[in-house]
């Protein structure tokens, strides 16, 4: 069975297209059809290439201190503004 990355419903665009290259400047795509075209373009004669499809960065992550992996109790002020252990 074929596994397909970004799903079966796959938008048609220039900037990953099998028959299209990315041009020098970065901005525009070379292709074998239709010469040169936007990125954002597409045509009837698109087939997707997977290898050209650019995956969204990974979000950033936050920072952990080694006292959040702790299982020992954290202390905290209580209402009456004195000290309890959770």
């Amino acid at each position: 069975m074929k596994h397909q990355f970004f799903g079966k419903n796959i938008s048609p665009s220039c900037s990953y297209c099998e028959k299209g290259e990315r041009a020098a400047d970065g901005e525009t795509i070379l292709c074998e059809r239709k010469g040169v075209v936007s990125p954002l373009s597409s045509c009837r004669r698109f087939k997707y290439d997977p290898l050209k499809r650019v995956p969204p960065s990974a979000p950033v992550l936050p920072k952990f201190q080694a006292s959040d992996f702790s299982l020992e109790p954290e202390e905290t002020k209580d209402q009456t503004g004195g000290f309890q252990t959770l």
